[in-house]
């Protein structure tokens, strides 16, 4: 199955409480942090939702 790696680029100072929990939830503590996560319909509707504090690409 593919994997999702995601990178915060931006802060979540500043952002609205549930972008905030978002950002925890997938693991992401500051800027810079990675995380691969498996591609779910789950984890793409996280990403969604922090869509403009985070990059996302699909590895193997």
């Amino acid at each position: 199955m593919a994997k999702l790696k995601i990178t915060q680029v931006k802060s979540e100072i500043g952002g609205k409480q549930n972008q905030r929990e978002t950002l925890r939830t997938l693991g992401l503590k500051k800027i810079n942090d990675i995380v691969v996560k498996e591609d779910r319909p789950e984890i793409r509707g996280m990403v969604n939702t922090v869509r403009h504090l985070v990059t996302w690409e699909e590895v193997d």
